[in-house]
């Protein structure tokens, strides 16, 4: 839990950027063309948004996680169908599976048996930045907004995240818990 009494996952991965995207909308809209580029997973697909336990007290782990990540991809959607005629767009994606140490301290089955196995595998940090680099840079993308990305390409996100109602509601609900105005 956060001091604030939120669950750390979904405050870190979620509320946070909300919150932050919200603080800085006025200043992105100020100085047009801007981006908005949101940092998912391909775990999103397994996520889903429960309402009834977002703060993980009647279950959690790796559901945390695909939650949050199913979040972000919603959040990214929904931000723009809000800013459909500036220019500020809004994107997410995923970076691929990257050796940064993220969750070397987890004691888990996952972190301490099966991480060792595949990090061989995984993506540099600078290959696993690429596609945020393509989405905040590329000229190409000037007015692509509302999508999904993989390896610098266009990829098709789970159904439930291109869900407009599971995304207004989330929003709303994001909004009452970060204490800022649901229309913003």
């Amino acid at each position: 839990m956060t001091a604030d009494g939120l669950e750390l996952t979904f405050a870190l991965n979620h509320l946070a950027p909300f919150l932050l995207t919200h603080l800085l909308l006025d200043r992105l809209r100020e100085n047009a063309p801007a981006r908005v580029v949101t940092v998912s997973s391909s775990a999103h697909r397994a996520g889903r948004i429960d309402f009834d336990d977002l703060q993980g007290e009647k279950s959690y782990g790796q559901k945390a996680y695909s939650q949050s990540k199913l979040a972000n991809v919603l959040f990214s959607y929904e931000l723009a169908r809000r800013l459909p005629t500036c220019d500020v767009t809004s994107n997410a994606l995923h970076p691929g599976v990257v050796n940064t140490g993220f969750g070397s301290e987890d004691p888990g089955m996952i972190q301490q048996v099966l991480v060792p196995f595949i990090r061989p595998f995984m993506r540099s940090p600078e290959k696993g930045a690429a596609t945020s680099v393509y989405l905040a840079s590329g000229p190409e993308l000037d007015s692509v907004t509302g999508m999904y990305f993989s390896n610098c390409g266009v990829k098709e996100s789970s159904p439930l995240s291109q869900d407009k109602d599971l995304a207004a509601r989330l929003w709303k609900v994001s909004a009452d818990l970060v204490g800022i105005d649901a229309g913003s």
